[in-house]
């Protein structure tokens, strides 16, 4: 199979990364819609918040199967039918009148968009030359930053101007065309679709990660809310997850014929990505969700607003994606972007954690342009040296559990912001409210002050009084929200640090041996990449 040239490389490029952007949105596109969702159905903000939970489940059971489902079914078939789930499932999910109904359409949404990840990727890598997937790397990365951080922008747009079930309908268009797209111009690979009755399906290795993997996303997901431990679905789930991963690491390293080869971790550089992904992923996804709660919780921003002060920044720092795609693919060592894509993330991380509770939109343009740049410089590096070093057979579970560990990352790194920023916000309120002791000269000064400054306004004697206290509890609980908040961002700030020491561990391939191959090798690559 020859590689795309010309016009149908181009459109193999836009609807590979609009697919993977699109699939990403859907991420974090219904967290600025949770209050409108909850009414509208008539269930409170706990109940909604499964609408996320089930997506990201999905997602992160599907994920790792990728290679093996589009081996099975053939990859054209399985990311045309992909899609198609997706976009069917989007419009379901729209027309929901129930909570149930929503959830169950969300997580069949997920099932097809977590295909759409991983295949997409494979789909643009076999469009390039090998010398050339370094630029491939850059094209799919900005669809990876792109997607979690358009999502609360677009989502909060709709919101503000039309209703929540437009937040799925949005999807219909682009799905749409991607798939009339993906039908015309993307070749099926020599062979696809030959090797379904010579295959073994692991029943074994899909439940236990089903099992597995789902119950550690629900644990991650639900933890908070739950409160832990206290809570019997969390912790039968716990044990469920421990059982299940174990379980699946131990069979899939026996058996022949695996639905995730794990067997592509015994690559130093591989396993040691890995790890750096896994944080990537925590940064990457907590970021866009600790700004925008401190945005609109603290700094009252709208949801809007929040979105649009995201987008400047990130857009500029995509612009990286592609300068750095062409040196790499003219041999640039990618360890030294990874480097210096960790410093600039704890560099952001460590800005915000100064930032004024008074500051306006603009204000964090600084910080978040320094956090594009690390996430640019980062991931694309990290998406090249998921390759790096391993054999042509092996890129379709390399790439796809990659992909599942950054997913898993976000996961746990949101879960751990919940618990922190609880903890931190519990610490910090008990610390204020120590120095407003009642009788203090100050505090009363102040009470007196806001009760006749409403006496003036209201002319309520009787209950003056009791608002200015609320008033200044509110005050202090914003303010520990406020001081939890920056504790946070550096405890992202401390896990991008730690971590750039391992980056000994990571393989520098040679031009030659990576980037310069033969055309056996060459056609070796495309047919056997996911």
């Amino acid at each position: 199979m020859s590689s795309p040239t010309g016009f149908a490389r181009f459109i193999i490029v836009l609807t590979t990364v609009s697919a993977a952007i699109m699939e990403l949105i859907d991420t974090s596109i219904v967290n600025v819609g949770l209050s409108e969702m909850a009414g509208s159905l008539g269930v409170n903000i706990e109940d909604v918040s499964w609408v996320i939970t089930s997506y990201a489940i999905a997602n992160v059971i599907i994920i790792p199967m990728t290679g093996f489902l589009a081996e099975y079914f053939g990859r054209k078939n399985y990311y045309i039918v992909s899609m198609i789930i997706f976009t069917a499932a989007s419009y379901m999910c729209a027309q929901s009148t129930g909570l149930v109904e929503l959830i169950v359409w969300r997580f069949v949404q997920g099932v097809g968009g977590g295909a759409l990840l991983s295949t997409s990727q494979a789909i643009l890598f076999d469009a390039f030359k090998p010398e050339d997937r370094p630029m491939a790397s850059g094209l799919f990365g900005m669809g990876i930053v792109l997607g979690p951080t358009l999502g609360p922008t677009v989502g909060g747009y709709l919101i503000e101007h039309f209703s929540w079930p437009w937040m799925f309908l949005v999807n219909l268009p682009i799905g749409i065309i991607a798939t009339v797209l993906a039908y015309t111009f993307i070749d099926k690979k020599d062979g696809e679709g030959k090797k379904k009755s010579q295959m073994q399906i692991d029943y074994i290795g899909i439940a236990l990660l089903m099992v597995g993997i789902g119950c550690l996303q629900f644990v991650l997901e639900r933890g908070e809310s739950e409160d832990w431990f206290s809570s019997n679905a969390i912790r039968i789930c716990s044990v469920l997850a421990l059982i299940g991963v174990g379980g699946f690491i131990f069979y899939e390293l026996k058996t022949i014929n695996p639905v995730v080869n794990l067997r592509v971790m015994r690559h130093r550089s591989y396993a040691f990505t890995i790890i750096f992904t896994f944080v990537a992923g925590f940064g990457l996804f907590t970021s866009v969700f600790v700004y925008p709660v401190l945005a609109q919780r603290v700094l009252g921003f709208t949801a809007l607003e929040t979105g649009l002060s995201l987008l400047p920044p990130t857009l500029a720092g995509v612009v990286l994606f592609p300068i750095m795609g062409k040196m790499m693919s003219r041999g640039v060592s990618p360890i030294p972007f990874i480097v210096v894509g960790f410093i600039l993330f704890a560099a952001y991380s460590w800005l915000s954690a100064g930032v004024s509770p008074d500051i306006g939109r603009w204000a964090f343009f600084l910080p978040l342009l320094i956090r594009a740049f690390g996430i640019s410089m980062s991931q694309l590096p990290l998406i090249n040296q998921a390759v790096a070093g391993l054999q042509p057979k092996e890129y379709a579970s390399g790439i796809a559990l990659n992909n599942m560990v950054r997913q898993i990352g976000g996961a746990f790194g949101i879960a751990l912001a919940n618990n922190f920023i609880s903890q931190r916000h519990a610490q910090h309120r008990a610390d204020l409210v120590s120095n407003t002791v009642d009788g203090a000269a100050a505090f009363t000064e102040r009470v007196n002050s806001i009760a006749q400054t409403m006496i003036a306004k209201t002319g309520d004697v009787a209950t003056a009084t009791t608002k200015a206290y609320q008033i200044i509890d509110n005050t202090v609980d914003r303010q520990a929200y406020y001081l939890a908040y920056l504790d946070t961002f550096r405890l992202i700030g401390i896990f991008f640090l730690l971590v750039i020491p391992l980056v000994v561990f990571l393989r520098n391939p040679k031009k030659k041996t990576t980037v310069v191959v033969d055309q056996k090798a060459a056609k070796e690559a495309m047919e056997a990449a996911h």
